[in-house]
């Protein structure tokens, strides 16, 4: 089966990144020969806005049947979710690790968002606590570095907490989701035509 993995490095033995839409890599695996048959630096790593969406689609474009990672955001799941794939949750460790725990069934398979729009963005406008090693607090009073092992001072856990009312921002990447489905479904017509012929 092929999978994407987010990673913190290029190789098997790195660690799992708990961020999909802003991980440092997306390794694509071949799970049942344990290896890894691309290894890509994520371009969406700094992106302001759509980090989500845009990791949703390489995954599609990949063709990969289903996602490994530690978190995943209310736009990337929209986008993996039209797209047909699975998206499992991974706790720390090892890429290796995620993937035997995977081939053995014991990975939670997800359908709703684990973490808000924008978890992973760093700076200030973007409510985060200052600094990696102080958690990635989204500015809620999250940070404080008590969670995961990892200074990601997620202290309340992996709770996706809806704000009151979305911004612009979250309307129109909502808007751009269902555009994209759209498309996607076209896209897929289109291949069976031309499997067909």
């Amino acid at each position: 089966m092929k999978v994407v993995v987010t990673s913190t490095g290029p190789g098997l033995d790195d660690e799992l990144d708990p961020r999909f839409g802003r991980c440092q890599y997306f390794l694509v695996v071949d799970t049942d020969k344990m290896e890894v048959l691309e290894s890509i630096e994520n371009e969406g790593i700094m992106a302001s806005g759509g980090a989500g969406i845009q990791a949703g689609q390489f995954v599609a474009n990949k063709g990969a049947e289903a996602v490994i990672t530690g978190n995943v955001g209310p736009n990337a799941i929209q986008t993996l979710q039209a797209g047909g794939i699975g998206v499992y949750l991974a706790p720390p460790g090892t890429v290796r690790q995620a993937i035997e725990a995977f081939k053995k069934e014991a990975l939670q398979g997800v359908s709703t968002p684990t973490v808000d729009a924008h978890h992973g963005v760093s700076g200030p406008e973007a409510g985060a606590a200052p600094g990696y090693g102080a958690g990635m607090g989204m500015g809620r009073g999250m940070g404080r570095g008590m969670g995961m092992g990892r200074g990601m001072g997620m202290g309340r856990g992996y709770g996706y907490q809806p704000t009151p009312e979305p911004s612009p921002e979250i309307n129109e990447l909502r808007s751009e989701i269902n555009e994209l489905k759209r498309d996607l479904g076209e896209m897929k017509e289109l291949l069976k035509k031309l499997a067909q012929s």
